[in-house]
């Protein structure tokens, strides 16, 4: 189970808001006070949703809001309280009178980040972006957001492995080793024994074989 709608919006304005509808919420937080958003457009007369009745009142409404560009104190001020409370930024509006949260946060982004990237200064840790290259490499990605490359994923970049398969290395069989013996005509035709051998085979056959 959800929560229920706050109203009909098939039967509410959209849209911008116009004066007569300014008047009407101005002239009733007045005289009741902001109260439950939900029965406000109603007791107001107007055809709007309760939320779109308070962010009409917060944003643009409301007599403390303070106009135009932000301060250099204010911005001092943005940048220490975002240090500590991070992306909270309805507690850093309770801190900044006459400022809305909304407000905030896109003044934050459009400018002050940037102005902290100027400086050296990671805006996520309000710390000094390091430089030194043995802790990693930082690049930007394809939405503009700054990625850190560990060392070990930089060394292994920019190591030129070429691999390639090949047969491996045939070389042809030595040959085997034959120890020849010279003989002479007669051991030839097979007379060894004969008085006429003059390698002296005869006496070499038995030792040979």
């Amino acid at each position: 189970m959800g929560r229920s709608p706050c109203c009909d919006k098939s039967h509410t304005n959209k849209g911008t808001w116009t004066r007569e509808e300014d008047q009407r919420l101005i002239a009733y937080i007045k005289a009741h006070g902001e109260g439950c958003w939900r029965s406000i457009p109603k007791a107001a007369g107007l055809l709007r949703c309760g939320k779109s009745c308070r962010l009409r009142w917060i944003n643009y409404l409301r007599p403390d809001l303070k106009r135009g560009n932000f301060t250099n104190e204010e911005d001092d001020l943005i940048i220490k309280l975002h240090g500590l409370l991070g992306n909270r930024w309805s507690m850093i509006a309770a801190r900044l009178p006459g400022r809305t949260d909304n407000e905030i946060k896109n003044y934050w982004n459009s400018h002050l980040r940037r102005k902290l990237l100027s400086r050296g200064i990671d805006p996520l840790t309000h710390k000094p972006i390091s430089t030194d290259t043995n802790k990693g490499e930082k690049f930007m990605d394809g939405f503009g957001c700054k990625i850190e490359k560990s060392p070990v994923e930089k060394s292994l970049t920019e190591l030129n492995l070429e691999l390639r398969i090949g047969p491996p290395n045939q070389h042809p069989p030595l040959p085997l080793e034959r120890k020849e013996k010279k003989v002479c005509f007669y051991c030839s035709l097979g007379l060894e024994n004969s008085t006429y051998c003059t390698c002296g085979s005869s006496s070499k056959s038995t030792n040979d074989f």
